[in-house]
């Protein structure tokens, strides 16, 4: 019996290992030096007091003493939340029909659905910019249409009332298309079988959208409103370039918040303490959808 056999096999699992992690480092180190470390070094800023030119010092509970009596904080709050009730389900149904009405196949649909994408790789800048002067109140295009039809146009990005909307509107404009290309590729998965049975057992179109379409996408769907109700809490540059958080504190979020408190008032500690809680909130929410999504599979 060769007894070198054990060692070469020896050697040759180590060698394979090296490659895996050879391959593995790069990525893992990037993660651990800009994403990992700073989400701990964030943690402890929770609950310390630190203006990036002093040493920090610790406060324990003052910086979240101090989130509760703080009316920007619940403001930002609450903007937040409207702007993701807001985004989410209409972006999650205008994708869906987009994706519906440009899942066929017609000579050149590959350009709608192009047309479609192309704002989500545009230029948010451009984007937002664009569609700061579509929304002017006097001499935008918006409101010169809209007169055709009612005497008080909306003010948009100048009215506290409007501001919000008016992100929504851009923002589900600007993802839209995203998200279609992955209903797209739901849709495609769905048996033809289904549909053709469905339609012998006499179900009409609505029957089969109901029956068949919405229960085969309930993976993609998932996966769309999870995506969607995090970049959601995440929304910053759309109100960094079209509002700057007003008029007032009326579009003032909690990533605009979290960016005032760090980078305009040098505030790391309290701006710290609020991305901590943010992360809970969109923690807790992610696990609460989890758990609905299993409770509905497994019904």
């Amino acid at each position: 019996m060769d007894v070198r056999l054990p060692k070469r096999n020896r050697w040759n699992k180590l060698k394979k290992n090296l490659i895996s992690w050879s391959f593995i480092l790069p990525n893992f180190s990037g993660f651990l030096i800009f994403t990992l470390i700073p989400i701990l070094f964030s943690f402890a800023l929770a609950f310390s007091e630190w203006d990036s030119f002093t040493a920090p010092k610790f406060v324990a509970l003052d910086n979240f003493a101090e989130m509760l009596k703080d009316d920007t904080f619940w403001i930002a709050l609450k903007n937040t939340f409207y702007y993701t009730i807001g985004v989410v389900p209409l972006t999650m149904m205008c994708s869906l029909g987009l994706a519906m009405l440009l899942n066929r196949k017609v000579k050149g649909i590959g350009i709608f659905r192009t047309i479609f994408f192309f704002p989500y790789i545009t230029s948010l800048v451009a984007v937002a910019v664009v569609w700061n002067m579509l929304f002017h109140p006097t001499m935008g295009p918006v409101n010169q249409f809209l007169q055709n039809f009612i005497s008080t146009v909306p003010g948009w990005t100048s009215s506290s009332q409007w501001a919000m909307p008016a992100i929504i509107i851009v923002s589900v404009w600007r993802n839209m298309g995203y998200y279609m290309i992955l209903y797209l590729a739901g849709l495609q998965g769905i048996p033809r079988e289904l549909y053709e049975a469905s339609s012998m057992d006499g179900a009409g179109k609505w029957r089969q959208f109901l029956n068949v379409t919405i229960p085969s996408l309930r993976p993609t769907t998932f996966f769309v409103m999870i995506m969607l109700t995090i970049n959601s809490f995440k929304v910053f540059d759309l109100v960094q370039v079209m509002t700057e958080g007003g008029p007032g504190r009326s579009t003032n979020v909690l990533v605009y918040q979290i960016y005032n408190e760090a980078f305009v008032n040098f505030r790391f500690g309290y701006a710290s303490a609020i991305s901590f809680v943010l992360f809970i909130i969109v923690l807790t929410i992610t696990v609460v959808q989890f758990q609905i999504d299993k409770k509905r599979a497994q019904a």
